[in-house]
This record gives C-alpha cells, sequence and structure tokens, in this order.
C-alpha cells in the first residue's frame, strides 16, 4: 500500500491505498501547517496518523508515503520538515524510496485535472496558486502574506471585515452591517471589545477567518463595504492565476483552473460571478473548475502516480469524479 496526507490549517487527512486505487483506511486529525505550529508537532500529528491508517488498513508492505501541506512554501521549509520526517519509521517504504513531500496546491490540482497544463489556487484561511506545464515547468508565488505581496482567504478577508467594522462604529468611516456582525459572530459587545479581546490574546488571531461568512452574508444583503471585499477577493484570486497562465505562456491555450479551498467551496455567487467574468475578459481560454472533493484525493493519486501506479490513480480519480 501507499500513504497519501493532505494537510492544512484546519485538518489533515491521511489515507492507506492498495496499490489497485482502492482506498483501504481513512483517518483525519487537526491541522498541521509548519508555519502555524511547528515542524516537529506536524511530524508527530502525522506520525499519529500514519499508525491509526496503517493499522485499520491491515498488515501490508507500505510501499511510499506522499505529504501534501500548506505552508511549505519554500525549497527550504520543505527541506527542514524533510530532515523531521527522516526520523520516523515509515519515512522509506519497502522499496527504500523517501517519503515524497510538497506543498498541498498539487493535490489541489491533481484531485482537478490530470492534464499536464494546469493551474490550480486555494482559497481557504490564506490564498496560494501553482501553476504547471507538460514540459515540467513550474510556476510558484511566496504565498507570504502581504509581505510578499498577497491578499485573500478568510483572514485576510475577516482582518478587512474588521478594520472597516471598527471605522464605522467610531465614526472614521462607511456605515456597514458588519460593525453589528462581528461582535456577534465573536461574543462581544461591540466591534472595540473585539478589537481589545484579540489585542489582549483572548480570542486567537486565527478566529479572523470564522468572520468570512459575515462578510458573504453582508454583501448577499446589498452592503456595500462586504460588496466591495467580495469583489477584491474575484480580483485578487483572477490576477494570481492570469499571472500564472502568462509565466507559463498558456493564455493562448485551453488550460483547466482549478479553484478549491473554504472561501470557494462556499461557491458564493458573487464571488464566482466575479471570477468567470473576469476571467471570461482576461483569459477568455481558460476553463474554470471548482472542486468540492477533498484535497487528500489529489494526494492519493500522485501517491499512486509516484511509484508508476498511473491506472489505478485514474481508477481512483473516476470513482471520486463520478461520485
Amino acid at each position: 500500500m501507499v500513504i497519501a496526507v493532505d494537510g492544512g490549517g484546519s485538518k489533515t487527512d491521511v489515507w492507506a491505498i492498495g496499490l489497485d486505487g482502492t482506498v483501504l483506511a481513512q483517518v483525519t486529525g487537526p491541522g498541521s501547517n509548519p508555519q502555524l505550529i511547528g515542524r516537529e508537532r506536524v511530524a508527530e500529528l502525522i506520525d499519529e496518523l500514519v499508525q491509526k491508517v496503517t493499522a485499520a488498513a491491515g498488515p501490508r508492505p507500505l510501499v511510499r508515503t506522499s505529504i501534501y501541506l500548506s505552508g511549505l512554501d519554500l525549497p527550504v521549509e520543505t527541506e527542514l520538515f524533510r530532515e523531521v520526517v527522516n526520523r520516523r519509521a515509515w519515512s522509506r517504504g519497502v522499496t527504500g524510496e523517501q517519503t515524497v513531500i510538497d506543498n498541498d496546491l498539487l493535490a489541489l490540482l491533481r484531485a482537478g485535472t490530470l492534464e499536464s497544463d494546469a493551474v490550480a489556487l486555494i482559497c481557504g484561511t490564506g490564498i496560494n496558486c501553482i501553476g504547471v506545464r507538460s514540459d515540467g515547468e513550474v510556476v510558484r508565488f511566496l504565498a507570504l502574506g502581504m509581505i510578499s505581496g498577497d491578499w485573500g482567504g478568510g483572514w485576510h478577508l475577516g482582518e478587512s471585515a474588521l478594520w472597516h467594522a471598527m471605522r464605522a462604529e467610531d465614526g472614521r468611516g462607511e456605515a456597514t452591517m458588519l460593525a453589528s456582525m462581528i461582535p456577534a459572530t465573536l461574543g462581544r459587545g461591540s466591534v472595540r471589545g473585539v478589537v481589545e479581546a484579540l489585542h489582549f490574546g483572548q480570542i486567537p488571531s486565527s478566529e479572523l477567518a470564522l468572520l468570512c461568512p459575515d462578510v458573504f452574508a453582508a454583501a448577499r444583503a446589498g452592503d456595500a463595504v462586504a460588496g466591495a471585499l467580495v469583489d477584491r477577493q474575484a480580483e485578487e484570486i483572477v490576477l494570481m492565476v492570469t499571472a500564472a497562465l502568462t509565466r507559463l505562456s498558456l493564455m493562448n491555450r485551453e488550460t483547466p483552473i482549478v479553484l478549491g479551498g473554504g472561501v470557494l467551496a462556499a461557491a458564493d455567487e458573487r464571488l464566482m460571478a466575479g471570477i468567470e467574468s473576469r476571467l471570461a475578459d482576461r483569459a477568455p481560454l481558460a476553463r474554470i473548475r471548482l472542486i468540492t472533493a477533498p484535497p487528500i484525493v489529489g494526494a492519493a493519486i500522485l501517491a499512486l502516480e509516484s511509484i508508476g501506479r498511473h491506472e489505478a490513480g485514474r481508477r481512483l480519480a473516476a470513482e471520486h469524479a463520478a461520485a
């Protein structure tokens, strides 16, 4: 069997897959982004989940493990994490091949398409994008937040919503429904109360992502401030996608654009319409594929492909596409 791991900021999925593409066992655990909880803790978490899934799958030789995680944005981050993983018993399979380790965007991409020219973008807690071309060329982004030119995902939407709500409450900004919605969501009596709780660590900053549904709800209700945030998110997504297409010289070729992540999986009408209209104008040959299936499907396909079981990977992909 092979083991496939897909980990993000909120959860980690681990599958054991037979060499014919049959899913033998699956387990789910908490988030495993090394930037958020550290490399050692992530390795411990994955070790626990791998032991559980192999026990559930039964006594079979482990051929290889493939791990795809958010937070592995730079080559050095991947290599540092590999050093930690190499201390685990399952880091090498019976063939001696070491664990495959890469960013979770590759798992999302493979969950959405088997084509060799493609772009994948994930918009969940954060935002990131990758593009691949049939000759092996790969385009990536630093995806380190504002310092690397990024904006978007649940955390940025929530932070921006709070910024506007605070200015509305104290008179510096435009009135917005977010000023009443945000305190209710985070259990405080006012926007000021939310800000103070964040400042003193009573509310972890990660909970800003919980405000993302408020942004979409307010926009649907006609709130101009929230609507502008949704439109900005659509623009940022299209900017990343078109930049990847341009850098790969794929603008004049029909190319699948795989979109995934919690923010996109919600399929908000305004957000999706904004993405579709902008892409139709700037990259008319791009073909959007919104993926709501878990990226672990793509990680499993890649795990099978890594040992040459391409037909089993295609079978697994077809089964989940049908489902």
